[in-house]
């Protein structure tokens, strides 16, 4: 492809000659000619093929929004010629990162790195990876493409908070469940023992007494079961920053419940959007999903949601608008716990705050931690 700079020098070959030659000036086709040879020998220059092993990479291919991403680009010269006069380009959403690539000589290789835009969540698509190769005077250039695109992936940031405690049933001893995991703190009762229940809680009582092993139940008193209701109405938002603050809220929220071990619903105006369970790996889902979550003119307020939800444990309702608050109110029976966190900075005094819902106004995640249960 012939370059500006190219073109530039082909019209004003063209014009010299156009005003010389009538004239008779010889010196001005021997210009005219000169310039189209040097134009014509730049874009050969391009054409010839360049024996090159490309190779991108990214890290890594998950990140939190904010953080930094690198590519690391590998190439290397497999032919017998030095090659010069190299650019690479890569893409990432509107944004074009050009790196300068070093003479290579004959087998030499070199590796560079650049970092990649994360500060919009999401799914982004890197490359393709185009590799530019020029003439020496910059007349002509040839792009050819390496690779397939990688695809990076900016989830919500988070802070660390804790969990609600809350339960489905009563117990004497507090808020109580049968799904609480083995080894919890308070007696439930006495069943019999199956394969790979642990010795320690074996009941050598009741054993001896019935002739079957016996085993007791546990519960924990405070288990944690919580709904996570993101509102996802663009007129909910004053714009992308607020929503973007909702969405982190609602990450930290899920998250704090997931990696303490315990079971967490995330929920948007369409419906479920997440079911973790708890345990190991389960905050990366939330994050997953949640990295890919938009605001729309057409999302269904939070009292669609919220009729999935259930009852019992704690709900958690994120919005930017402070008149999402009476759809939490109007559950506040339904559950133990009722969490309304408004995303954005402070609406005087936005009002009456019903008894029985906690209320958070939260202009950053700092503000959050603050003010979260504790």
């Amino acid at each position: 492809m012939i370059t500006r700079a190219g073109w530039g020098l082909a019209a004003a070959s063209a014009l010299v000659y156009a005003a010389g030659a009538p004239l008779g000036y010889g010196q001005a086709a021997v210009l005219a000619v000169t310039g189209l040879a040097a134009v014509g020998a730049g874009a050969l220059w391009t054409v010839r093929g360049a024996r090159l092993e490309v190779r991108r990479e990214v890290t890594p291919v998950k990140v939190t929004r904010g953080e930094p991403a690198v590519a690391v680009l590998h190439v290397r010269n497999a032919g017998r010629w030095r090659h010069a006069g190299l650019v690479a380009r890569d893409t990432c959403r509107d944004t074009t990162v050009t790196v300068d690539v070093p003479s290579l000589g004959r087998r030499a290789a070199r590796t560079m790195s650049y970092r990649l835009p994360t500060g919009r969540r999401g799914r982004a698509q890197v490359g393709p990876l185009l590799l530019d190769r020029g003439d020496p005077f910059g007349l002509a250039r040839r792009s050819i493409a390496y690779g397939r695109a990688d695809v990076l992936l900016v989830r919500p940031r988070t802070v660390p908070l804790r969990p609600l405690h809350s339960g489905r049933r009563r117990h004497l001893d507090g808020l109580a469940s049968r799904s609480a995991p083995a080894g919890a703190s308070s007696f439930n009762g006495l069943r019999e023992y199956v394969v790979g229940d642990e010795l320690r809680h074996v009941h050598w009582r009741s054993t001896a007494r019935t002739g079957t092993l016996m085993v007791k139940e546990l519960t924990d008193v405070n288990l944690p079961d919580t709904v996570v209701v993101l509102d996802t109405r663009a007129s909910s938002y004053e714009g992308d920053d607020e929503f973007e603050l909702a969405v982190d809220i609602a990450a930290s929220a899920a998250c704090a419940v997931t990696r303490d071990r315990f079971p967490v619903r995330v929920l948007t105006g369409d419906g479920e959007l997440v079911h973790a369970k708890g345990g190991p790996g389960e905050d990366e889902e939330v994050l997953d999903r949640l990295a890919l979550v938009e605001r729309s003119d057409g999302a269904e307020p939070p009292r669609h949601a919220l009729r999935q939800a259930g009852a019992g444990g704690a709900l958690v309702l994120v919005s930017g608008d402070h008149a999402a608050l009476a759809d939490a109110a109007a559950l506040r029976r339904r559950f133990d716990r009722v969490l309304f966190v408004r995303a954005g900075a402070p609406a005087g005094d936005g009002g009456p705050r019903p008894a029985g819902v906690t209320v958070i106004e939260a202009a950053d995640l700092d503000e959050l931690a603050a003010a979260w249960p504790r």
